[in-house]
């Protein structure tokens, strides 16, 4: 018997759902000027809403979210 018998396909979905959640939260919140670990801590505690709320929290001025955008510039290759 596997792990993922024992587990459920299920389970691996949520926990795939949890840690990126938490990733995405964190690298966004970085991006927005408010600190890697207040999005680690919503997308950790909330999961997906915690996400979705770092998604809607205006960015810091002078923040990488204002100045580049929501994405950051891909590098030029010479």
């Amino acid at each position: 018997m596997t792990i993922f018998a024992t587990i459920g396909i299920t389970g691996l979905y949520l926990l795939f759902a949890w840690l990126l959640s938490a990733a995405i939260g964190g690298w966004a919140a970085e991006r927005k000027g408010y600190g890697e670990r207040l999005g680690l801590a919503f997308g950790l505690l909330l999961t997906v809403v915690g996400l979705l709320i770092v998604l809607i929290l205006p960015g810091r001025p002078g923040s990488l979210w204002k100045t580049e955008g929501p994405l950051p510039k891909r590098a030029v290759r010479r």
